[in-house]
């Protein structure tokens, strides 16, 4: 069995419709993906993206809780 992106996926080329996968296939098809999970491939959902710097969000923080503290009785 090899390995195929599910972009790369064409059930006319590959054969195999995704959802008609023996017991079995589905075992050697999932350790296979386990097997070829790289470092990169985790690396795509662990960038950091850029945010509001944290003075920033203090300050605006803090002027929101004197405008919360002001309408308090």
């Amino acid at each position: 069995m090899e390995i195929i992106r599910i972009e790369d996926y064409d059930p006319k080329k590959h054969g195999i419709p995704l959802g008609e996968l023996t017991p079995e296939q589905l075992k050697e098809a999932y350790a296979l993906a386990r097997a070829a999970f790289t470092v990169d491939d985790l690396q795509k959902f662990t960038e950091i993206e850029e945010e509001t710097p944290m003075e920033d969000f203090l300050k605006e923080l803090e002027q929101a809780q004197q405008m919360h503290d002001r309408k308090s009785p």
